[in-house]
């Protein structure tokens, strides 16, 4: 049993499984937790370039949910602002990593950061903004602070 605050990957393999259950929408429901989608964007950026994650992440997480019975609306499901928020805190990890290491080392170590929490994103946005139907629908700027750019 771990004492930690996520549930860390054991191996690449576990976060390439979560990826590509993502990808093909054969994911099963229950294990698409904040470590996943945080997990499955690493690898998308890391491992998939020829994704153009910025204009597909939308298409691709709306579609994995709607194939494991969930529903994509003005209150559930995908959140524009909450994934882009967390994109460009994987950027910014990931442009601080040796690119050569393992994936599991990569993933636990942006979900042991501050950048790995679930509240992050409130550090940026006030939690009416990010909370907003028009911040679920499309992205809206940060009203805190700016978002992480890539080192």
């Amino acid at each position: 049993m771990t004492d930690l605050p996520f549930r860390p990957f054991p191996d690449d393999a576990a976060i390439r499984r979560v990826g590509k259950g993502l990808l093909d929408r054969t994911l099963p429901r229950a294990d698409w937790t904040h470590e996943a989608h945080l997990a499955a964007t690493i690898w998308l950026v890391r491992e998939r370039p020829e994704i153009d994650i910025d204009a597909q992440i939308a298409t691709i997480i709306s579609r994995y949910n709607a194939a494991v019975g969930g529903v994509n609306d003005d209150s559930q499901g995908y959140h524009d602002t909450i994934t882009r928020a967390y994109l460009a805190g994987v950027r910014a990890h990931l442009a601080a990593r040796d690119p050569g290491e393992p994936l599991a080392e990569c993933v636990n170590a942006l979900l042991a950061s501050p950048a790995g929490q679930r509240d992050w994103p409130l550090r940026f946005y006030t939690r009416d903004r990010l909370f907003c139907v028009a911040a679920r629908r499309a992205f809206v700027a940060p009203d805190l602070a700016p978002l992480p750019a890539p080192c």
